[in-house]
């Protein structure tokens, strides 16, 4: 899972990523679009900690998710909605799977614009819809000079239809036949969206602003907030003097911890597990994914020559003990390739080479 931080110049980005990553990225680069931030962080599975208690595996392996930080546009440019974002900011925010829009909702003295979550969530989306724009118009004008083009062609045409009308592509109806016919253009309004509000100190432990929930209902983004700098301070710290200053803030889990929630809910993410004596693994998936896709995560070969899915659920693996006791009791299913996985499921495929 690949997420990128986006968000105008001097809405904490960078702060954000150093909390979530562990990292220490220099902040306050509004300049640089050359340059990307890159991290990876794993996602906690005490899942995975049970089942390795049980098989004691050589290695446990966590899902992870990676993040790229890329400095974003001045927000009182008025040159920048032209033509919509920076083309180096665009090409790294086209290969991830979801990007979170950083809001700034605290003073900062250096910049010439007051805070102002409301402005800036519109402005992005904006920017994000005219260069959607942009792309689909010059698709198009190709598409006209060649033949056996119509359907992507009608298709682009109701897309841009829906753009020039202000509404993004996310909100858009687009069956799954259309989605994967222009699945190559990675279209940024179309990616999952997730707000995450950068408040003060003072409001690390307060929801979000009313108006800015009602914002985010009405586009139908998911929202989070979190106090970017205090939060960064407090990662930096032993575990044991994280969990105090978080009390004493008033928060009851890591940024890390809440980010990571949002984001499985934001790609509506479940985890499957295997378990054995080489590795006990986590592997995240699409909600719904049949037993013979979520194979071909884990190799191609087990995929295509995938026969049937072995499935216990792990909380009977670890009141069992064994996979045998579970096929002893009835709780080892076996399953086929149309099977939708389910959050939790402890499955071995087996397969032709």
């Amino acid at each position: 899972m690949k997420v990128g931080l986006v968000g105008f110049a001097g809405s904490g980005k960078t702060t954000i990523f150093n909390t979530l990553t562990g990292l220490t990225a220099e902040v306050g680069g509004y300049g640089a679009k050359e340059k990307a931030n890159v991290g990876v962080i794993k996602v906690p599975d005490d899942r995975i900690d049970q089942l390795a208690d049980l098989f004691n595996p050589k290695k446990k392996t966590y899902a992870e998710i990676s993040f790229v930080d890329v400095a974003g546009p001045q927000a009182d440019d008025p040159s920048r909605s032209e033509s919509g974002l920076d083309a180096k900011l665009v090409q790294h925010m086209r290969e991830v799977d979801a990007l979170v829009h950083v809001v700034r909702a605290f003073d900062n003295a250096m910049l010439l614009q007051d805070a102002d979550a409301l402005r800036d969530i519109n402005n992005f989306d904006t920017e994000l819809l005219l260069t959607d724009l942009v792309q689909i118009e010059n698709r198009i004008t190709r598409l006209k000079k060649e033949k056996d083009s119509t359907r992507e062609r009608e298709l682009l045409e109701r897309l841009k239809a829906e753009l020039e009308a202000e509404h993004l592509l996310r909100d858009v109806e687009i069956s799954p036949e259309e989605v994967a016919l222009i699945a190559g253009f990675r279209f940024l309004s179309l990616k999952p969206l997730l707000v995450l509000l950068n408040v003060g100190e003072e409001q690390a432990a307060s929801a979000p602003a009313a108006e800015v929930q009602s914002l985010a209902a009405a586009k139908h983004l998911s929202l989070i907030q979190m106090a970017g700098k205090t939060e960064m301070e407090i990662a930096e710290l032993a575990p044991e003097e994280q969990r105090d200053f978080l009390q004493d803030l008033g928060i009851t889990e890591t940024a890390r911890d809440r980010f990571i929630r949002a984001a499985y809910r934001l790609l509506d993410l479940i985890s499957f597990l295997t378990a054995g004596e080489d590795e006990c693994r986590g592997w995240p998936i699409k909600r719904g994914t049949s037993a013979q896709k979520a194979a071909g995560k884990i190799h191609s070969d087990i995929e295509r020559g995938f026969i049937r899915a072995e499935v216990v659920r792990i909380e009977d693996l670890l009141e069992y003990k064994s996979e045998a006791r579970c096929r002893e009791h009835g709780k080892l299913k076996l399953e086929g390739k149309e099977y939708a996985v389910q959050d939790g499921d402890v499955i071995h495929f087996r397969f032709n080479v």
